[in-house]
């Protein structure tokens, strides 16, 4: 029996007993009598939610500390910019960076085991697809991190506008940034997640400017950078908020346009290439190819 061999019936009873583990999960973390005699002090409208919620805590929380301690085992451990990169992407649970470690350990096991079905250049395979398994999660990762920042982006200039209604109410800022925080929570869910932690942080003791700068390093946005600034600037000359407000999210309705009017422009090129391609051969063909049918019959009756 050959090495190759031997390996994939090891992956194999490793997937098998991933896949027992997980179908008897649910009974492993039954809860306990003790918590059963809790549950039954819970009134009947809230047990059935305390139960499913408290399983999927658990089996979370255990699944993460299997990862951790995995980590712990081999010695590894998330590189900064992973950690940056899932505290962009929104992922700030508190088993986040375990569940991506794991997701990372996992994926390319999975890429050997794919690659040993490959009946030609096994090993060739199980190499490059394992190697692409440790990239997708990181690939993945940053798309996301990419679509929210474009979506923080899109949904600032509505937000300014809020802000700048809210000071000229007569709230302050951070009561008006609760505010928006309400009125944000269906159209903009990341931006209003990214206005409460900042409200947290400042009710944990971290001063305004510097919450507000940990906003700046977490987002990593262009217009966010300005917005706090510009708050530095108010802050340090004492000019009025409101006034900094109102011209910063005219200058951004001013971007918003300017990036729409690129986006059309973009099109005129962009509708060349499906014009080339599919539309024109399809014109050529419905109006050219009765002529051509009947100038062929009529050399073929020439010939005769």
């Amino acid at each position: 029996m050959s090495v190759i061999q031997i390996l994939f019936f090891l992956l194999l009873g490793l997937t098998f007993f991933c896949a027992l583990f997980l179908a008897f999960l649910p009974w492993l973390i039954q809860p306990s009598r003790e918590s059963e005699r809790l549950l039954t002090i819970v009134g009947p409208s809230q047990r059935g939610q305390t139960m499913t919620r408290t399983r999927r805590q658990q089996m979370e929380a255990r699944l993460a500390d299997s990862a951790a301690a995995l980590r712990r085992k081999l010695g590894l451990k998330l590189s900064a910019k992973s950690q940056e990169d899932l505290q962009a992407g929104g992922y700030r649970g508190r088993y986040a960076a375990d569940i991506f470690f794991a997701l990372q350990t996992l994926t390319p096991l999975l890429g050997v085991l794919l690659g040993s079905l490959v009946p030609s250049n096994t090993l060739f395979w199980m190499v490059a697809l394992s190697a692409t398994g440790f990239l997708v999660p990181n690939l993945v990762l940053t798309v996301k991190v990419k679509q929210r920042r474009e979506r923080i982006v899109r949904a600032l200039p509505d937000a300014m506008d809020l802000l700048v209604i809210c000071v000229d109410a007569g709230l302050g800022l951070d009561q008006a940034l609760l505010r928006i925080g309400d009125e944000l929570g269906v159209s903009h869910r990341d931006i209003q997640q990214e206005f409460i932690r900042v409200n947290l942080e400042q009710r944990a003791g971290v001063p305004r400017l510097e919450a507000w700068d940990h906003f700046v390093h977490r987002v990593k946005v262009p217009e966010i950078s300005t917005f706090v600034s510009m708050l530095h600037q108010t802050e340090r000359f004492g000019t009025p908020i409101a006034k900094a407000l109102a011209e910063f999210a005219d200058e951004l309705r001013a971007k918003r346009r300017q990036r729409a009017e690129e986006a059309a422009a973009k099109t005129r090129v962009k509708i060349v290439f499906p014009l080339v391609f599919f539309i024109f051969p399809c014109l050529f063909l419905v109006l050219l190819a009765p002529a051509l049918m009947d100038f062929a019959g009529l050399v073929g009756g020439i010939t005769k």
